[in-house]
């Protein structure tokens, strides 16, 4: 670690939970963020500012002006840039340190999976089932870390599936895939901006909390927030004996 990293990184390295190994943990990982979106940005702006050594972040999207409500990694000069270029733009004027791949072409399962392979964890900040079905089932053959994380109007959630666990539940254990989801998009019903920044965060501390293998993990457990009313609930998940993905 360098000097100017031992200063950037200082208050981590005073967690007697982090430390200097801990935080040299962090900059020899590799976090794949699927989304650079609402919930893209709080959390790769938050691992970029942490040290994580190498981000992928992928997002085939542009920036609109509608998006500047609650996406705070992209700005007025990125409108009409393509999402994961412009978080690669903005995340290196938080940190020139780390290494960031941006992927700016829509990804099939074959390129996730490949993608997937050199990643420590799996950051799902999609808005769409088809996209977190395909990332759950990955996550499941590669039998890696998967944090997932979801807003819409004033709720949000936060999840982990952490396949190196063999008694963790799935995401399809949670919500079975039966192939008649409705889509709930913000574009179609709204999203409270700092809603995505909470879950954001959220999701940024729990993967950092699986590479450091600290305190408590969401494994297991779906955290629930009721924005409006100011509401958390935490709930648990069970492994479902019959899920077609994580119990055959």
């Amino acid at each position: 670690m360098k000097d100017s990293q031992l200063i950037r990184y200082s208050r981590h390295i005073l967690l007697p939970e982090i430390e200097y190994e801990g935080q040299q943990k962090l900059l020899d990982s590799h976090c794949l963020i699927i989304g650079a979106g609402g919930l893209g940005s709080p959390v790769s702006m938050y691992l970029a500012a942490s040290g994580i050594g190498k981000l992928t972040i992928c997002d085939f999207d542009k920036v609109d002006l509608s998006n500047l409500q609650r996406q705070l990694l992209h700005n007025q000069d990125s409108l009409g840039m393509n999402k994961s270029l412009s978080a690669k733009k903005n995340l290196e004027k938080i940190n020139s340190d780390i290494e960031i791949i941006s992927i700016t072409k829509k990804l099939d399962v074959k390129k996730m999976e490949e993608l997937s392979k050199n990643a420590n964890i799996i950051i799902d900040c999609s808005d769409n089932f088809k996209t977190r079905y395909a990332l759950n089932q990955i996550a499941f053959n590669q039998r890696k870390p998967l944090v997932s994380g979801a807003a819409i109007k004033f709720d949000g959630q936060v999840s982990i599936y952490d396949f190196r666990d063999s008694n963790s539940p799935c995401y399809n254990c949670l919500f079975p895939n039966t192939d008649e989801e409705l889509e709930v998009r913000c574009a179609d019903h709204g999203v409270f901006s700092p809603l995505v920044g909470i879950i954001g965060a959220c999701q940024a501390a729990e993967a950092m909390k699986l590479l450091l293998n600290i305190g408590k993990s969401l494994n297991g457990h779906l955290l629930l927030i009721d924005q409006k009313e100011l509401k958390w609930r935490l709930l648990t998940i069970k492994k479902d004996k019959n899920c077609l993905v994580c119990s055959r």
